[in-house]
């Protein structure tokens, strides 16, 4: 259990937000430390095609990309360990980040620790969780090639879902609860190129029909939200992408939380508490992207370094 060392910086997660921190904190002489339950990247690291970015005109690969920050980050000095946070403590001067494998202490505290799938809520879900419900395309996508499969939400979010699965299955249904998109007009001109992909409007998921024989999902009951006229659409996967939970069960009860469970953080990424910051999709804010998560790890690093004097 580490108890010497005090870090100027225990950085709480290891997607684009954590690591810019770090790389800013670590290259203005900051000592660093950064831990992650799974790997680098959180959301991005998932991501297959990212074609947003700046500088990548061809596109980016998202795993590539977390791991080259987590190697930027690392020749400017910060470490990196795949532990699992289990609790903070992040009052008084020294905070403290708890893991299964010791107790981290540090002078400021960065919050990284990014939103997850948001569920559709129905009692049979957690039932079909890997025999026909994912939460992400790039990582479950193989298992249903040449199938047909469903995809819910209208966001960007699930434009590239669907883009991203019309690639492998023969038929993708894109169910929207209303009759246009919420994402980016790019993001909707490719869905209409995309001759396997058929848009599902006004519709919301009532129910998972199981296949009895194999306890697979093989089936939606969609109602029309307008009528709430209920049909089935056949399908061997779905898809859910209806927006995100920000995962701030560490914080609840130590830091401030907006309505949505968002830590409350302005542009400078200060929290109700000296010396603790939030970045990128755990923080309230109008648009979620990697390059807002990078943007607000510079700043938390600016600040953290001003605060650690």
């Amino acid at each position: 259990m580490e108890l010497e060392q005090i870090y100027d910086m225990l950085v709480i997660g290891g997607g684009p937000g954590g690591y810019t921190a770090a790389i800013y904190a670590g290259r203005a002489g900051l000592s660093v430390l950064l831990l992650e339950q799974l790997g680098p990247g959180g959301q991005m690291g998932t991501t297959q095609h990212i074609d947003n970015y700046p500088g990548f005109p061809d596109g980016a690969d998202g795993f590539d990309l977390a791991e080259k920050m987590q190697r930027q980050a690392g020749q400017f000095g910060a470490q990196t360990r795949l532990e699992p946070v289990t609790e903070l403590k992040l009052k008084g001067a020294v905070k403290e980040a708890h893991t299964p494998f010791g107790v981290y202490r540090g002078r400021t505290v960065v919050i990284a620790t990014g939103a997850s799938p948001r569920k559709l809520g129905l009692p049979e879900e957690e039932a079909f969780v890997g025999k026909g419900i994912s939460y992400c395309a790039t990582c479950d996508g193989m298992f249903y090639r040449n199938k047909t499969v469903a995809v819910i939400g209208g966001g960007n979010s699930a434009v590239e879902e669907a883009l991203y699965l019309s690639k492998l299955c023969e038929k993708v249904y894109l169910i929207h609860r209303r009759d246009t998109l919420r994402a980016d007009k790019a993001g909707e001109l490719a869905i209409k190129r995309q001759e396997n992909i058929i848009p599902v409007w006004n519709s919301a998921v009532a129910g998972l029909n199981g296949d009895p024989d194999t306890g697979k999902l093989a089936s939606l009951t969609l109602r029309d939200t307008k009528t709430d006229a209920t049909r089935v659409l056949e399908c061997q996967g779905v898809f859910v992408s209806i927006g995100r939970v920000p995962n701030t069960q560490l914080v609840e009860g130590l830091l401030d939380l907006d309505k949505q469970g968002y830590l409350v953080a302005d542009e400078t990424t200060c929290t109700s508490l000296p010396g603790v910051f939030a970045v990128g999709d755990v923080r309230q804010k109008p648009l979620r992207q990697i390059i807002t998560a990078a943007a607000d790890g510079a700043v938390a690093a600016h600040f953290a370094r001003e605060f650690a004097g």
